[in-house]
């Protein structure tokens, strides 16, 4: 489950990987803009790399991202080893906060990281998550992955800090990678559900839509 943590001189190449949206970001992007409605809201995009969420957000929410290796530094972006320190932005709190593509990387410190998300969350904020599915049918782990483990179990960190108010995968795809068909792409844009005994096998990745427990 956990494996060896790459630090900045993996992430400074490796993260260019994604400077690109891809399905799941424009998934989560969608999800972020309906959340923000044309409100004036911020949010942290923790393990940002280039940033490329940016892009697809609306003008009313508010962009910050913290990666562990930010080639443009600016007023927006931090370069903080997520790690060796907290997830936080210059003690902010933010309305929203996404976590795309990180977990698996964290090795065991899953748990303190939801912990200091919460923490940095706005009375009534959202936190969104994905995770890959590693109980996929025919299961790929990428090789610098240090955190794996079964979604049930995910699952279960996830909602000692939160309570989870939608799972369901990114898309459904024979095969454990996002699909690349223009034609399927389009269709598992739209399909935002759980399609229990499907969803299980064929999930690639699962997004999650939180808010943060009352610690009362």
């Amino acid at each position: 489950m956990g494996g060896e943590l790459y630090k900045k001189e993996f992430w400074r190449e490796e993260n260019l990987n994604y400077s690109r949206p891809h399905l799941r970001m424009e998934k989560i992007a969608a999800i972020l803009n309906g959340i923000a409605r044309g409100r004036e809201c911020s949010l942290l995009d923790v393990g940002c790399g280039p940033a490329a969420l940016r892009s697809l957000l609306t003008n009313n929410v508010r962009y910050f991202g913290v990666d562990i290796a930010i080639h443009e530094p600016g007023p927006s972006l931090m370069e903080a080893d997520l790690i060796e320190s907290p997830i936080s932005f210059d003690g902010r709190r933010f309305d929203i906060v996404v976590a795309q593509g990180f977990f698996e990387y964290v090795g065991t410190h899953q748990s303190q990281k939801f912990a200091e998300i919460a923490d940095i969350l706005n009375p009534g904020g959202t936190f969104i998550a994905s995770y890959v599915n590693f109980d996929h049918r025919q299961r790929e782990v990428y090789w610098p992955y240090s955190n794996v483990r079964p979604m049930r179990e995910f699952r279960t960190g996830l909602l000692r800090n939160f309570v989870i108010h939608k799972a369901y995968p990114t898309s459904y795809n024979w095969h454990h990678w996002e699909p690349s068909q223009k034609a399927i792409r389009a269709i598992n844009m739209h399909i935002n559900m759980h399609i229990p005994v499907i969803a299980p096998v064929l999930g690639v990745q699962y997004i999650f839509v939180c808010s943060a427990r009352d610690p009362r």
